[in-house]
């Protein structure tokens, strides 16, 4: 596994995690999303640890997405095991979700599809005032999971969700904030102190209190769960869409850099 894909630095009570493929403008892998939810796993059991930022390498994208080119490399049979029954994404949004402590998404950069889903899914997101975020599974022909989109109704609200993924627009700007998709935008030059600043007033509060209300928090979330007929129509429809003609020109185009010429098969 390349262990280089995310970088770990801890100071103080504040851990950082890096995604770290500057060159592929920090696309996951799924080694990345494997050594995210280790990373976050250890963290967990990490008494000092009480507030964790996410970002992205260099200053131009957060993360461009999933990169569909890429795939895991020397898996043990007891994360085997965990794949059998979960993707490496949803292993690593489970793992944010669920660490204990709040965790801060530092955009700096852009993030698109599989990295903003990645951003949503944390407590917090706090965004130089000049990236772009947006989903784009309709413009690759993807169906995207009920899960997520249920993640993004709960952030930003139906009519949002509904816009972001029937458009596949790229947002920015106040935008960004008004449809809830960060909490703060702010300078380029002020993100690093502006996040730190703000992990830093969180790790200096009661370990119990934060631990207690986002565990509340997600028994609030999780109590309009999908039941199984839904999940399993879901499954049929994203099957069906995985398997299409569309979905392979959607991704020879976004590759060739070209406007997809979808027939709806």
């Amino acid at each position: 596994m390349n262990t280089e894909q995310l970088l770990v630095e801890k100071n103080g009570a504040i851990l950082t995690l890096v995604l770290n493929r500057p060159e592929k403008r920090n696309a996951q892998t799924p080694d990345m999303l494997i050594l995210l939810h280790e990373a976050l796993n250890q963290a967990a059991e990490d008494k000092a640890v009480r507030a964790v930022i996410l970002r992205g390498q260099g200053d131009k994208a957060f993360s461009s997405g999933y990169d569909i080119t890429a795939i895991p490399t020397r898996i043990s049979p007891e994360l085997q095991a965990l794949l059998d029954k979960k993707s490496p994404f949803e292993l690593a949004l489970d793992s944010i979700i669920n660490f204990p402590y709040p965790v801060i998404a530092m955009l700096n950069g852009f993030a698109f599809g599989g990295a903003c889903d990645l951003a949503v899914a944390c407590d917090l997101r706090i965004a130089a005032d000049d990236i772009q975020m947006g989903m784009v599974p309709a413009r690759l022909g993807m169906v995207y999971f009920p899960d997520g989109i249920q993640r993004f109704i709960r952030t930003i609200g139906w009519p949002n969700t509904k816009e972001m993924f029937f458009t596949a627009r790229r947002y920015k700007g106040d935008k960004l904030k008004s449809m809830g998709l960060v909490n703060y935008l702010v300078p380029r030059k002020d993100l690093q102190t502006f996040t730190e600043g703000m992990a830093a007033e969180i790790a200096g509060n009661a370990p119990l209190s934060l631990k207690g209300m986002k565990r509340i928090m997600n028994l609030i979330a999780s109590s309009e769960s999908l039941d199984t007929p839904v999940l399993e129509e879901a499954r049929h429809l994203i099957e069906k869409g995985l398997s299409s003609q569309d979905l392979k020109e959607g991704q020879t185009a976004f590759l060739e850099k070209r406007k997809p010429n979808f027939k709806g098969q």
